[in-house]
């Protein structure tokens, strides 16, 4: 039980430190919550996204299991829910610094638990609209897919 503790706070630290170094480097990309963007410079408009799983450790699923058997706020998972949303937006606007993107619009957070035997996990997808200057389009974001379609006619 202690390995368990020691390790998955090790772990969460070693986490949390990643997380604001690269929250330093993505400060330029905005993520904003609001549906309507600004409306002063021609935008080309393209959906991010980043997802992240993270695991809980055995310490706090089993801390987690006390608290809720007394009832009360279940404190152990809060970290669990910050750092996965935070990691989430992390990758999504690293999708949106790729395509040259000065913001994200409309930013939605969809949370769903994982079980899986004793310790369970969370997934956190992070998805908005990336809001990129029209003459600052990279060429990934430039090609436009295309899919075609054969449609064979048959006579009877």
């Amino acid at each position: 039980m202690s390995c368990g503790f020691v390790f998955g706070q090790i772990a969460e630290k070693r986490h949390f430190k990643s997380i604001v170094e690269r929250e330093k480097q993505l400060n330029a990309v905005p993520a904003i919550a609001s549906r309507y963007p600004p409306e002063d410079t021609a935008y080309h408009q393209q959906l991010v996204a980043g997802n992240v799983v993270v695991a809980s450790d055995y310490f706090k699923t089993f801390t987690a299991s006390l608290i809720n058997i007394f009832g009360g706020s279940i404190t152990p998972f809060e970290s669990l829910l910050d750092r996965g949303r935070r990691e989430a937006i992390l990758r999504m606007k690293a999708e949106a610094q790729t395509l040259n993107a000065d913001m994200v619009f409309n930013v939605k957070l969809e949370t769903s638990r994982i079980a899986a035997g004793r310790a369970g996990a969370i997934e956190v997808l992070a998805y908005g609209t990336a809001m990129i200057p029209t003459g600052a389009i990279s060429r990934d974001a430039a090609q436009p897919v295309v899919a075609e379609l054969s449609v064979t006619t048959k006579q009877i």
